[in-house]
Formats: structure tokens, C-alpha cells, sequence
């Protein structure tokens, strides 16, 4: 685990007390640097809505995104056990024991997954969201890995909810509400530029999203830009993840 890298990380989830804060980014860099620095082989994130029901807002792959999908539509699974008892759910071997979450055990080992842990986006007695942690062979994860991705979860929520406090309830609960209903916008300009370059949807979205960073601009904006005809698909071929013409 790269110490650098990893001291990198949490000053990136502590900064978000900027004007341009974006929630979407900001969740994704948290599940991007978990498959990074812990030594997992995938991970996803969900958030909760106002009214307290979990949304899927960011994922490492497509895998993953579609597990996560199943759980919130069978209402099983390990995310869903943390956020709603607050604190960590582990399995070690999926194989071995399908009694706990029958449907989506069956799921995550077709999809090639052997075990996964859990962690609730918790500060004292509110809670969040979810993050899961997906690794293709049985096992536990080490102590170390296990307090670093506790830390890395407890900073992304403590910003989080620091950003809600000083921007106020009301704001900040309008904005994840945006940010999720944008996740819909993203999820359509994923397909259309898959099609349109054709490439997978995880190569699709790394387009989109390097598109977005390096001309400064919300995942929301060029996706609504790309679904409105006014950014071709063409314009982002060559980006990484996407064949170049």
C-alpha cells in the first residue's frame, strides 16, 4: 500500500469545502482509490436519497454496478446490512454459504466474485450510505486493510456531512438528489457512447469522465451535453478506454 498515495487520498476525501463540489466525482474517487490501495478487486457505493432509500452512485466497474443493482431490487445483500445495522458485514467465502443472501450470493459468485465486506458511511447514529468491497478469492481481509478502509469511509463521511453543515440541510440534500437523479443522465450517455464508439460501458464512462476532468467540467454537464447532440462521441475518442480514430 503506497504510503504516499494513500496520505494523497485522504487529503483528497477531506477536501470539500469548495464552490464546485461535486458529489458524483467525489464518491467515485473514494471506490477508485479502495481497488487501488487495499488490494480488492472491486468496489461499490451506495448513497442514500432524502427519503432514506439507497441509490447506486458509484461503482469500479460494470460488474460490480450490476451487483449492486440486484441488491437494492431483491433488498438482500451485505450494503444493505450495514446501512441499516451501522456497522461492518463480512463474508469470506460466498461459495460456501448462500443461506444469508440466497439471490445476490448466486449473483456475485457468477459474476466472479468469492467474497466481500461491507462498510456503513456512519458518524455516530446517521448513516448515509454503504461501501462494498468485492475480492475474487475467499478470505479475510488484513487488520490493516480492514482500519485503513474503515479511515478512508470515515473521512468521505465526515466530509460529507461537513459540507452539509456548513452549506446547510436543506442545500446539500437538494444536491445529492441532483447528483443521483444526474447518475440517470450519466447512465444514458455511458450507452450512447459505448454504441456510438464501441466499446464497453466501464471504457465509455472513463471516457466521459477524463473528458469532464480535463476540460474542467461536472460528469453531469458533458453527459447532458453528449445525450443532447451537442458533444459528439467522436470528441472524446482516443480518450482512455476508448479506440482511437
Amino acid at each position: 500500500m503506497p504510503e504516499d498515495r494513500l496520505v494523497e487520498t485522504f487529503v483528497d476525501l477531506a477536501d470539500t469545502l469548495i464552490d464546485d463540489f461535486d458529489v458524483i466525482d467525489f464518491l467515485q474517487l473514494l471506490v477508485d482509490r479502495c481497488v487501488e490501495l487495499l488490494g480488492v478487486d472491486a468496489a461499490g457505493l451506495l448513497l442514500a436519497d432524502q427519503n432514506g432509500r439507497l441509490r447506486l452512485i458509484a461503482s469500479s466497474n460494470e460488474q460490480v454496478r450490476m451487483l449492486e443493482l440486484f441488491q437494492l431490487q431483491n433488498d438482500e445483500g451485505p450494503c444493505l446490512d450495514a446501512f441499516r445495522t451501522g456497522t461492518r458485514v463480512s463474508h469470506r467465502d460466498l461459495s460456501r454459504d448462500s443461506a444469508r443472501w440466497p439471490r445476490l450470493t448466486v449473483a456475485a459468485v457468477d459474476a466472479g466474485f468469492a467474497a466481500v465486506d461491507a462498510f456503513p458511511m456512519r458518524l455516530r447514529s446517521e448513516v448515509v450510505g454503504a461501501l462494498n468491497l468485492f475480492r475474487a478469492r475467499p478470505g479475510e481481509l488484513t487488520r490493516t486493510v480492514l482500519r485503513t478502509a474503515q479511515a478512508l469511509v470515515d473521512v468521505a463521511t465526515i466530509g460529507l456531512l461537513q459540507e452539509r453543515s456548513i452549506r446547510r440541510q436543506e442545500i446539500l440534500t437538494e444536491q445529492l438528489q441532483t447528483a443521483l437523479n444526474s447518475r440517470v443522465i450519466i447512465e444514458q450517455a455511458k450507452g450512447l457512447l459505448a454504441e456510438r464508439l464501441g466499446v464497453g460501458m466501464e471504457s465509455a464512462f472513463a471516457a466521459l469522465r477524463g473528458y469532464a476532468r480535463s476540460h474542467q467540467q461536472k460528469l453531469p454537464d458533458v453527459a447532458r451535453m453528449i445525450i443532447e447532440g451537442r458533444l459528439r462521441a467522436e470528441d472524446l475518442s482516443g480518450l482512455p478506454g476508448t479506440p482511437k480514430r
